[in-house]
């Protein structure tokens, strides 16, 4: 049984997206969210690998390390990720998720063992992942400034291997999914996830998970960086 959770991230050529979902689900990976981007190679590089260019396909999902092991082995063996020009996974750790419910949603047929809470003393940003039905960001984004979010980015995305999880959850998950990153501070990030869960939760239309992730350093916070050096000046005095 494993005790921690990871966000794996797959960037691969969209043509290749339903061969990995496949993948994916014969593991017994449950949740997982697609998005679409394009690849930004020189042409100059894409003509020296004999590759054109193409779009991306972005998979998210959420892994333990056991089960993450078991899929790296998979993705190289089957899916020849390693072969130049045909994709990337990688790992994010998670430093929580929001409310019981969500992560027995994140983690089902994962194995999981929750352990004890950890935390990045050095670590004072933190990227806040939320997942909701479209349409309703609005609603979240709300929320979140309500208890001092400054902004945040959505991204559109199609949710996949969700029917087990909305018999489980006894709610139903619209396939069509929005992606919000909000950056925030970690001493803050506790109140702006209670926020989200309590205004636009799974109790809501939203129907919204948020987790979060440990940022090791950020560029273009300046006000927030300001803030910050601010009250450690009061607090000297």
């Amino acid at each position: 049984m494993s005790s921690e959770l990871f966000l794996m991230v797959a960037i691969i050529n969209r043509s290749h997206a339903r061969r990995f979902e496949e993948f994916y689900k014969s593991h017994g990976v449950g949740m997982m969210l697609g998005a679409v981007g394009a690849g930004t190679a020189g042409s100059g590089i894409l003509d020296y690998l004999g590759l054109e260019a193409s779009e991306k396909g972005i998979l998210f999902t959420v892994v333990t390390a056991d089960k993450w092991k078991e899929l790296r082995r998979g993705l190289e063996s089957r899916l020849k990720i390693d072969v130049p020009g045909m994709g990337i996974a990688f790992l994010i750790p998670l430093s929580s998720v929001g409310g019981k419910k969500a992560l027995l949603f994140l983690t089902d047929g994962l194995g999981f063992q929750k352990g004890e809470e950890t935390v990045l003393k050095e670590t004072k940003r933190e990227l806040l992942v939320v997942v909701l039905n479209q349409g309703y960001s609005d609603l979240v984004m709300d929320a979140a400034r309500s208890a001092g979010a400054s902004g945040g980015t959505v991204i559109h995305a199609k949710g996949t291997g969700m029917q087990r999880a909305e018999k489980f959850m006894g709610v139903s998950l619209v396939a069509e999914k929005e992606l919000i990153f909000i950056v925030t501070r970690t001493r803050d990030k506790n109140r702006i996830m209670k926020a989200i869960m309590e205004q636009a939760g799974l109790e809501s239309k939203a129907r919204s998970i948020v987790f979060s992730l440990p940022v090791s350093d950020t560029a273009g916070m300046r006000l927030l960086e300001i803030g910050e050096e601010e009250e450690e000046e009061t607090a000297k005095l």
